[in-house]
């Protein structure tokens, strides 16, 4: 057989491709004989039978563009290069839009509050802000309190007994500024630099029915007006430097500043002088402070910080450390330790009224020193459905010498609460538990009666309770009261704010239930129950010169309503009424069974920009 030759097989392609050409060709007239005829260009009333094929025909959609505002950035013009104009900073995008607000609205974009940088502070940059804020305070409040007569007075003569006329009227106004000054982007991160200045002044007016309650000189009679103008804060804040990319950090603070040892203030809550270091790590997770605190001298009457005298030889060194999500989701716990040396041996110190509060009037009123050491656990936040608030100190240390004692004293003393609650819709129910350890014997050189350093505690109704919010005198003529102004612990200081801590002292026991009620956004209830029982009564007992009291201090009773009109914090008014209804304990110590319950009525207004 002959071989094809090359020509005839370089062709067998292309005839492949001209046959399949000629049957597509073929096959597509084939089609289309099957189709209708074609439809004319344009329908007509004689051929009804193409209208019903046509679509609906109707007036092309246009866009009409907006009037434009010549205040804003225009929009970009069709087929030209985009158009840009450069704002000062990515706060003042809404002024650009043409959102305008007065200085005086707290509530939107405005650059006293610190939502957009200030243009005096530019030279220095474009991201420094100014901060301003106003807090006025007012309060009127009345009540009934055991009350000594004065020794010295002749105004009653008569008079032999160991309480007065109980009736007390307090009117006080306070206001607040705050001037801060920050520096940096704080969205994601803390400030560069802050500086702020807190200065705050308050005008008081006291009325009580004896003489000598108010003043150490009688004749100065039953009514009290006074004024302090103190400084709150005044401290640097320097960002130290960032850690990771999520921005842990570290920073210090120099000054005087705001410090709370725990979630509800039971050991140390003021505004002392000193330099705290701080920072956070593992994306917010871990957050720590070490910081050195010296107190500083409080205005007798107004409890504002008295910057015009020396800071107090009292001395704190603090360590703590707060892991949040621990040991379960929504639950932060810290851990702290608080070291307080206090060395006020040296002199007396006399308040502004005249009265000895260092050292107490109480035992053999000898000058003395102390040192000792919290170790605290404390816990915040929910598990499941249940919120929960803990706290647990334990003091040790040693007292020089404690003047109830007459000797040196090892201080061992302890303290537990814990609060528990749950919300339902608009209500939320709680029950508190407390214990500060009592001292049972003053004499036999241990020293358990559990004391704070500055309390300020936010628990079992705080402010609405009758035996947190006042301070109910017991010996020296009113010169020690059982329990300090906004003070839980019965631990017989001379002054809460200005007074030395003492741990000879009889205890507390508290157990209570309470419910906040949020009847609209506007209001709210607020309602507390709680039986209060001293520990252990022996130095009460070595104190009056009886034999020890019974444990029994009574029940606590209070009611208080808030108002927030504009259901925020800019308007608060809030209004209370509380009772202690005596137990046989305070009958013996107040003949309480003669002049009925201890009870007081507040009214206040807070007013904030």
């Amino acid at each position: 057989m002959s071989k094809p030759s090359p020509q005839r097989s370089r062709n067998r392609p292309v005839l492949k491709l001209m046959v399949v050409a000629l049957l597509g060709v073929t096959n597509a007239s084939n089609f289309a004989q099957t189709l209708p005829p074609a439809e004319p260009d344009k329908a007509t009333d004689s051929d009804p039978s193409t209208i019903e094929r046509l679509r609906p025909q109707g007036t092309p959609l246009k866009y009409e563009l907006p009037p434009i505002d010549p205040k804003q950035v225009p929009p970009p013009t069709p087929l030209m290069p985009r158009e840009s104009i450069s704002v000062p900073d990515r706060w003042r995008i809404m002024d650009s839009l043409g959102f305008k607000f007065p200085w005086y609205d707290p509530y939107n974009h405005n650059v006293y509050k610190g939502d957009k940088p200030f243009e005096p502070f530019a030279k220095w940059g474009h991201d420094w802000f100014l901060s301003l804020s106003a807090i006025s305070d007012t309060l009127i409040e009345t009540r009934r309190l055991p009350t000594p007569p004065g020794a010295q007075s002749s105004l009653r003569p008569g008079a032999n007994d160991q309480f007065g006329r109980p009736q007390q009227t307090v009117l006080v106004e306070t206001l607040i500024f705050s001037v801060g000054v920050l520096k940096g982007n704080t969205t994601f991160k803390p400030p560069d630099y802050e500086f702020r200045l807190v200065p705050a002044i308050q005008v008081n007016q006291a009325l009580i029915g004896e003489v000598r309650g108010l003043r150490v000189d009688p004749r100065e009679g039953k009514k009290r007006t006074d004024s302090h103008l103190g400084i709150q804060e005044a401290f640097a804040d320097v960002h130290l430097r960032n850690v990771s990319d999520r921005f842990d950090f570290d920073s210090v603070r120099v000054g005087i500043q705001p410090f709370i040892s725990d979630f509800r203030g039971f050991l140390f809550q003021d505004v002392p002088v000193g330099i705290r270091v701080f920072g956070i790590r593992d994306n917010n997770h871990l957050q720590y402070n070490l910081a050195y605190f010296r107190r500083l001298e409080k205005d007798t009457n107004s409890g504002l910080n008295d910057v015009s005298q020396m800071p107090r030889r009292d001395h704190l060194f603090v360590a703590n450390v707060y892991k949040q999500d621990f040991p379960v989701v929504g639950h932060t716990t810290q851990a702290t330790i608080i070291h307080n040396i206090n060395r006020e041996s040296g002199r007396d110190y006399y308040d502004t009224n005249g009265f000895l509060v260092r050292p107490a009037v109480i035992g053999d009123v000898r000058p003395h020193n102390y040192r000792v050491t919290y170790l605290g656990l404390n816990g915040d936040g929910h598990f499941g459905v249940w919120n929960l608030t803990s706290s647990f100190y334990a003091a040790l240390g040693t007292d020089d010498r404690n003047p109830i004692a007459q000797q040196k004293q090892t201080i061992r003393a302890g303290f537990a609460a814990a609060e528990l609650s749950r919300d339902f819709s608009w209500l939320r129910v709680r029950v508190n538990a407390l214990v500060a350890s009592g001292d049972k014997n003053p004499f036999d050189g241990k020293a358990t009666g559990f004391d704070a350093i500055l309390e300020n505690p936010q628990f079992a109704g705080a402010d609405t309770s009758f035996f947190i919010r006042q301070a109910v005198p017991l010996i020296g003529g009113g010169g020690v009261a059982l329990s300090g102004r906004n003070g839980i612990l019965p631990s017989l200081r001379s002054s809460k704010d200005q007074g030395q801590s003492n741990f000879v002292n009889p205890g507390l026991a508290l157990l209570g239930v309470g419910a906040d009620a949020d009847l609209t956004p506007e209001v709210r209830v607020l309602g507390n129950i709680s039986k209060l029982n001293f520990m252990n009564t022996s130095v009460l007992g070595v104190l009056r010169n009886q034999a020890p009291p019974s444990k029994d201090l009574g029940v606590d009773v209070s009611v208080g309503i808030q108002y927030r009109p504009f259901m925020s914090q800019n308007i608060v008014l809030n209004a209370s009424a509380a009772a202690l209804l005596p137990g046989k304990g305070l009958k013996q110590l107040y003949e309480e069974d003669k002049r009925g319950p201890q009870y007081s009525i507040l009214m206040n207004l807070l007013l904030t920009y």
